[in-house]
């Protein structure tokens, strides 16, 4: 009879020494965890070796200078100060129009220290649109006197040098911006070209 209670007390024994085994939930969100952090991570490290962070940043610079072009630019065409240039209608490059005058009376002087005289005609180039012209128009009195004055300072030893055109060109274009601005607050001439040149 005692081998009954034994038998009985045996499965409960069993029982107790083997629970049922819980699963380790902590253990999986940790592994997810830092699989989702190792994949991450790997996708930044990729992007950054390969430069597309710098592309980006590069790019925002570019539209940042662009903009403040852009902004100096209508800044400068809303004040009323002076003229603006013409652009040329080019795809390539941002190109200027040429736009000409030709001065209708010609110019005529002494040279100094000789009985030479000098006849000129002159023409001008701007890239800024007709009010220059307009200006030299309104002031050509002034501008007239300040060009004579120039050529009037030529010497027989000046005109014999082969770059004496090209210098009097350059002397007469600096003079007839500073009238301009003396008067109009803005010159705009870019050259000055000789139609007709004489010397008698």
């Amino acid at each position: 009879m005692s081998s009954a209670p034994a038998a009985a007390a045996a499965p409960a024994e069993e029982g107790e020494v083997k629970p049922k085994k819980k699963k380790p939930i902590l253990l999986i969100l940790v592994i997810v965890l830092s699989l989702i952090i190792l994949i991450g991570g790997s996708v930044f490290g990729t992007l950054f070796m390969s430069g597309y962070f710098e592309h980006k940043s590069e790019a925002a610079a570019h539209d940042k200078v662009d903009e403040l072009e852009k902004a100096a630019e209508e800044a400068h065409s809303a004040a009323p100060a002076g003229p603006s240039k013409v652009k040329k209608e080019s795809s390539e490059t941002t190109r200027f129009e040429n736009t000409y005058l030709q001065i209708d009376k010609e110019f005529m002087t002494n040279i100094t220290g000789s009985k030479k005289v000098m006849v000129v005609q002159i023409a001008v180039m701007t890239h800024y649109d007709n009010r220059v012209f307009d200006n030299v128009k309104k002031h050509e009195f002034a501008v007239r006197s300040a060009v004579l004055d120039v050529m009037r300072q030529s010497t027989e030893a000046d005109i014999a040098k082969p770059e004496f055109r090209t210098e009097l060109a350059a002397n007469i274009k600096k003079v007839m911006n500073e009238m301009l601005m003396k008067y109009e607050d803005f010159g705009g001439i870019e050259d000055v070209f000789f139609t007709s040149f004489v010397m008698q």
